[in-house]
Formats: C-alpha cells, sequence, structure tokens
C-alpha cells in the first residue's frame, strides 16, 4: 500500500511540475477561460487531461522497447521540432489579425472546448517519452512493478496533476476580468513566442543527444 501511494503522488508531483511553466497547454486554458468563460475553460483542462492519461498509458505500454529503441525518442523529437515550428507561425499570424479585433466575451460549446483540449495536448509529443523515462526510473526504484493497479495509479497520477495545474490557470486568469481585452490580443503572441523557445529547447536537446 505503501509503495501505491509512492508511486501516485510522485507521478502527479511530476506531472505538476511538468505542466507548471507556461506552455501551449497552460496558457490556452487562460484564453479560454478568460473569452469563453470559466466552464469552457475547465472543459478544456479535461480534455487535455484526458489525452495526457491516454499518453501516460502509452507510455507505460512501451517503457521498455523505448529504453531499447532510444532512436524512437531521436525520431519523436524531430518531430516536436516541426509541430513547434508550425505552431509558432500559426499563433503570430492569429495574433496579427485579431490584433486590432475588439474581443467579446463568447459563449462557445463546452464540448468544443474539451475536444481541442485533446487535440492540443495530442500535438505535446514529448509527454510520451516523458512519462516513458518517468515510468522506467519508478521501475529501478522498484516503485512501478507493472501491475495492473500501479498502471492504473500511474495514469491517473498524470492525468490529476495535469489537470490542477490547468485548472489553476483557469482560476488565476479568469479573476483578471478588467484585462480581458489586453490578454486575449496579446495571449497569441505569447503562445508564438513559447512556441520558438520550445523549437530552441528541443533543437538543443537534439544536439546534445
Amino acid at each position: 500500500m505503501t509503495q501505491l501511494l509512492i508511486l501516485f503522488m510522485a507521478t502527479l508531483i511530476a506531472a505538476v511540475m511538468a505542466s507548471a511553466p507556461p506552455g501551449l497547454l497552460n496558457v490556452n486554458a487562460a484564453k479560454i477561460s478568460v473569452e469563453k468563460g470559466r466552464k469552457n475553460g475547465i472543459m478544456f483542462s479535461l480534455g487535455i487531461a484526458v489525452m495526457v492519461m491516454f499518453q501516460a498509458y502509452l507510455a507505460v505500454r512501451i517503457a521498455k522497447f523505448l529504453s531499447r529503441n532510444p532512436e524512437i525518442i531521436a525520431w519523436l523529437m524531430k518531430a516536436a521540432v516541426l509541430i513547434f515550428a508550425v505552431l509558432a507561425v500559426f499563433f503570430f499570424i492569429k495574433a496579427s489579425k485579431s490584433a486590432k479585433k475588439p474581443v467579446t466575451l463568447e459563449k462557445g460549446d463546452m464540448r468544443n472546448s474539451f475536444t481541442k483540449g485533446m487535440f492540443l495536448a495530442a500535438l505535446n509529443l514529448l509527454q510520451i517519452p516523458f512519462y516513458s523515462g518517468l515510468n522506467t526510473f519508478f521501475h529501478t526504484q522498484g516503485i512501478m512493478n507493472y501491475e495492473i493497479l500501479d498502471e492504473v495509479l500511474f495514469i491517473l497520477g498524470a492525468g490529476l496533476g495535469t489537470f490542477l495545474v490547468m485548472y489553476s490557470y483557469v482560476l488565476y486568469f479568469n479573476k483578471l476580468e478588467n484585462n480581458t481585452n489586453t490578454f486575449s490580443k496579446n495571449s497569441n503572441y505569447i503562445l508564438s513566442g513559447l512556441m520558438i523557445l520550445l523549437l530552441i529547447i528541443t533543437l538543443i536537446r537534439i544536439s546534445y543527444e
């Protein structure tokens, strides 16, 4: 029982630490909360959490395979560079087109917010090698035994930790109602800059591997 509690809490903390820095997902959660309301921000966050749990499930299944085939991780990193580059251009163009448009609060469809959260989380290919590495580390430390309950707690910890961070962003930015227009106009520029930063970091990691 102690081993299971440690596994769950360690995974949750790791997910929180991985999701806490401003990035594509949490900034989008804040943006949707400001533009379409808190409920849509929460649904977006749930969509992210569900996809992260699916990615964590894949990570558990292929952890041993990845450890024996490091070229797979290299391929994922190269694919991430292309995705970050495309997203950086996309958000910059979107920001340029919407910079002069007044921003109004939209009611929005919560189902669309949930789907969008899942889609954007799916683009974050670094989640799979991250949770695969984390899973492998836990296994070498005797925390992860690849039992069904172990795997379920690992997956739930990853999803819950991610959701808590996204929910925190939703709550924090939702309080900035007086600055809604300013934040909404600048958020796409922020996202574009973050994509460029992630692209540079990924290229650096590739060059060292």
